[in-house]
């Protein structure tokens, strides 16, 4: 396939728009598959996890591809959850052109906000699909009302339904002045455009011819001498003006029914971005940002866009070629691991199902089958490294979870697959706290985090307990204070001495720590001071309030003396531990907590729940948008309320709310708070030296 026809496409919406229902019968009315299934079957091309099939919802990225026109378009079909975002991202990095799904009866929603927002700070080229058009609810002017509205973009109609709710008969390609009937089963039919739609079209089409002169200058002034362009300039105006995301096309259909795929596929391989006219954005040596063009003529550059893991076929990385191309059973260079990559077998798909092929060109997207060492991010040249591409743009996860094996011999076993599946998906984290001793998993929502968990209990018969992750708490100092200990041990043979005093002295939140050293006259050799340094830091690593980390203090070591014979490092390192310790209870400790920025997006009628929980956290609201209807609310609130947000909001809000959650700062508490965040310490450390 030669590498000036591949199109790639992503299928991309709130949940439930009809994103896998449109993307199996486009592969049907593409010729891919002889018969489109429905998502209740469980037998579509994309769902095909037994998770999905179970949930009926998409979970993960399914990639397939269409040959039409004599080109190949690249489609993706995506989850709408924004627990599995994580996979919507990706496939914004290797398509040109994104397809919104949009219900015809409910317009913008959550998702398409959040998802609109993520394609404008890309720049990324995008289109509208109105889905469901023979609903009885069904409104189209409504839904494009609705785009123009809160987005404030005006719409170009390539495809006009003819009809809605039960009247409804196809639509008209008014790119073409087509019409495309539905049938009652197979594939639409193409005919004139009916009498009554005439006018509708002729409007449609001089708005089409417009976009299309705006797209090039010398178009433009065509088009303002002739009045009109001819059907040629047209598609290249219009072809243009996509590529530089200066026009939106919307399309109506009805999946189902296989109708509006036609003109939207003939749309796709003719007019949709080539990935020749986008470029990727990639680092040079001194992590300075600089534009990549997708180039088939330059020496070979890939980024790895998605790791899975498949039962029968293994590890599969797939790959974004941006310049050159790739040959199976080749060589190449992993500049993240700094070492040569073998490449075997390569693989285009059909959902699951892999087609082999031997050679994948700059635009294209395909799969390299058990890598060694290929991870998501990872950027593959011709034996350049000077330049790594820029790693996926992926949100923080929110919902976080400790996790543990009910058997403790099957817990190594648990750590390898919750590695595995941080691998297969960047929105995913594993980590052991060596702080609270737990290992703790985060995901973007608490189904997110289930769907994982279960996975491993039914694939690797692993019980698996879960509770609240503990705080990281910190502790501190509010005034200065001063404090000497003297180590002595007398043994037979040399002893142990180290006298130290020293002073300490709260700092700036932030700052950490700060260590001075005030010896004068030799009082203690510059030998030990080091020792006096390590005893410090370890007296810092749990404070004597609650066991915690102390931070942002400045210690000064004034005085000390040592013995000519029993001194050592050891001596001074434990009389510095324990006068940090006594200088800190004088010191009036107070406890920290970590304080979060969270952003939440909720419909307006959830606001005032949504703000008056908040307030119930003990958060501060730090502002608030409106964004296309859907609030933006920005605040900062303790992370010990924020443990199980993700639920609370899922309740507030009937499951459509959603937020983005990172570190801001620590504060002090006090009072009950506190009281209550020192038992909880002290019976932890009990039950741990119980164990």
């Amino acid at each position: 396939m030669s590498h000036t026809t591949i199109k790639n496409v992503s299928i991309a919406g709130h949940g439930g728009t009809g994103k896998t229902s449109l993307f199996e019968h486009l592969l049907f009315a593409g010729g891919v598959i002889a018969k489109a299934e429905t998502v209740e079957s469980g037998k579509t091309v994309s769902d095909s996890s037994p998770e999905e099939i179970e949930r009926k919802i998409s979970i993960r990225a399914a990639l397939a591809h269409i040959e039409r026109n004599g080109g190949k378009i690249n489609v993706f079909d995506t989850p709408g959850s924004s627990d599995f975002t994580g996979d919507v991202i990706l496939t914004f990095r290797a398509a040109e052109f994104v397809l919104l799904t949009l219900d015809s009866r409910s317009g913008v929603q959550i998702e398409t906000v959040k998802l609109w927002r993520g394609l404008e700070s890309r720049g990324k080229p995008r289109g509208v699909f109105v889905t469901k058009m023979d609903d009885e609810r069904a409104d189209f002017a409504k839904a494009i009302g609705d785009i123009k509205e809160k987005f404030k973009a005006d719409p170009v109609l390539v495809t006009l339904p003819m009809g809605q709710g039960a009247s409804y008969k196809g639509v008209i390609d008014a790119l073409r002045e087509r019409a495309y009937f539905a049938q009652a089963e197979g594939l639409e039919k193409e005919g004139p455009v009916p009498e009554e739609y005439r006018e509708k079209v002729a409007a449609a089409r001089e708005k089409i011819i417009e976009a299309a002169a705006e797209g090039d200058d010398e178009l433009m002034e065509r088009y303002l001498d002739k009045g009109t362009l001819e059907s040629a300039d047209v598609i290249a105006g219009l072809t243009k003006a996509l590529a530089e995301n200066k026009v939106i096309p919307a399309f109506a259909g009805v999946s189902l029914r296989n109708s509006g795929l036609i003109p939207l596929l003939d749309f796709l391989s003719f007019i949709a971005p080539d990935p020749r006219t986008a470029k990727d954005v990639a680092l040079d040596s001194s992590d300075a940002q600089k534009p990549v063009p997708i180039d088939p003529n330059k020496p070979l550059a890939a980024l790895v866009i998605k790791t899975a893991y498949d039962q029968f076929s293994g590890k599969l990385s797939w790959l974004k070629i941006i310049q050159g191309k790739l040959t199976a059973d080749s060589e190449a260079f992993n500049v993240a691991e700094n070492k040569k990559e073998r490449i075997g077998k390569l693989y285009t798909c059909q959902g699951k199902k892999l087609e082999e092929v031997r050679e994948l060109v700059a635009g294209d997207v395909g799969i390299v089958a058990k890598s060694g060492t290929l991870k998501t991010n990872d950027t593959l040249t011709a034996g350049d490294n000077s330049f790594r591409f820029f790693p996926l743009r992926l949100p923080e996860p929110v919902h976080s979870v400790a996790v543990n094996a009910a058997a403790k011999k099957d817990d190594d076993k648990l750590g390898e697959h919750l590695i595995r599946a941080a691998e297969e998906d960047k929105t995913f984290r594993y980590l052991f706290n060596a702080e609270t001793k737990e290992t703790v998993i985060s995901g973007m929502g608490e189904l997110h985090v289930n769907i994982i968990l279960d996975k491993i209990k039914q694939s690797q018969k692993i019980e698996v307990e879960t509770r609240i992750p503990r705080v990281p708490y910190r502790e501190t100092i509010t005034k200065k204070a001063a404090a000497e200990y003297t180590h002595k041990k007398q043994t037979g043979g040399h002893g142990q001495y180290g006298r130290v005093a020293l002073e300490i002295a709260p700092l700036a939140r932030g700052e950490r720590y700060k260590f001075v050293n005030a010896i004068f006259g030799g009082a203690i050799s510059k030998g030990y001071i080091p020792g006096v340094e390590k005893g410090i830091l370890e007296g810092m690593a749990a404070g004597t309030m609650a066991g915690y980390p102390v931070v942002d203090v400045e210690v000064k070591i004034v005085d000390g003396k040592e013995h000519p014979v029993d001194s050592s490092e050891l001596a001074f390192k434990l009389a510095a531990r324990n006068a940090f310790r006594e200088s800190m209870r004088n010191a009036a400790p107070a406890l920290l907590e970590p304080i979060m920025n969270l952003t939440v997006f909720v419909e307006s009628k959830y606001l005032g729940d949504v703000m008056s929980d908040l307030s119930g956290k003990r958060g501060k609201i730090l502002g608030q948008d409106s964004v296309g209807g859907i609030e933006e609310i920005r605040a900062q609130v303790p992370q010990a309320e924020l443990l199980r947000y993700s639920i609370d909001l899922r309740s507030i809000t009937s499951g459509t709310g959603s937020f983005s959650v990172d570190f801001d700062h620590y504060s002090p508490i006090s009072g009950k708070i506190a009281e209550e965040v020192i038992k909880a310490a002290q019976a932890f450390r009990v039950q741990e030296t119980e164990e």
